[in-house]
């Protein structure tokens, strides 16, 4: 039998995670938190196999809690489950030492393929990240930094015009050059960061401190 804890701050989500998981003999839900402290004490008490994880707890935030629950439970494995999508909270998710990442949206079948994937000792991420999310996802900080240093200094220029909002015809009469000349630099750029949409420039931009998401 999988012991496992869920820790969710919504009542009503919580509940529907522990019918569903009611479907399935092997699995037995010991206990549930509405906050990481909580989950914190009945980690440490109960020892389960299996987390459920939310990100946006109350206090600490799930994916802040995961190296806590790693040291009190060393054998655990924990699936995330979030209705964020974001390449950023996947990356630092794994990179916490989350075993999987599954969106709310997902199904029971998904869900219960998630859990037979990492209780099988390997990764799972929701199928919807794929495409350029899953991409970024998997990319190393290495190979970021790696790519960055092949950008020219006029694509790093319009790199973070881009990232600021401006549009190519703003870009080009900020710097006093053809449109299409701007276009030409973005689609470079885009090409080496494999970056698909503004969103994905501006996630870029922030990470690499090429702008600040701070407002005045």
């Amino acid at each position: 039998m999988i012991r496992v804890v869920i820790a969710e701050d919504h009542v009503l989500f919580r509940s529907g995670l522990k019918q569903i998981l009611s479907l399935q003999k092997d699995l037995c839900v010991e206990g549930e938190a509405g906050s990481a402290e909580e989950a914190f004490l009945l980690c440490d008490k109960l020892k389960p196999e299996l987390l459920l994880l939310d990100i946006s707890l109350p206090g600490m935030n799930g994916i802040d809690a995961v190296p806590k629950f790693k040291s009190l439970c060393p054998e655990i494995k924990i699936l995330i489950i979030s209705m964020h999508g974001m390449p950023e909270y996947i990356r630092s998710a794994f990179k916490a030492g989350a075993n999987g990442y599954l969106l709310k949206t997902a199904d029971s079948a998904e869900f219960f393929l998630a859990i037979q994937t990492i209780l099988g000792g390997n990764q799972y991420i929701s199928t919807e990240l794929t495409g350029s999310v899953l991409n970024m996802v998997l990319r190393t900080d290495e190979e970021r930094k790696n790519s960055m240093e092949q950008l020219t200094a006029r694509e790093k220029e319009i790199l973070v015009c881009v990232a600021q909002g401006l549009s190519n015809k703003e870009i080009a009469q900020s710097l006093n050059i053809a449109e299409k000349t701007v276009i030409t630099h973005r689609t470079n750029f885009m090409r080496k960061l494999s970056l698909h949409n503004v969103r994905e420039i501006v996630m870029f931009a922030v990470k690499n401190n090429l702008i600040s998401m701070e407002r005045e």
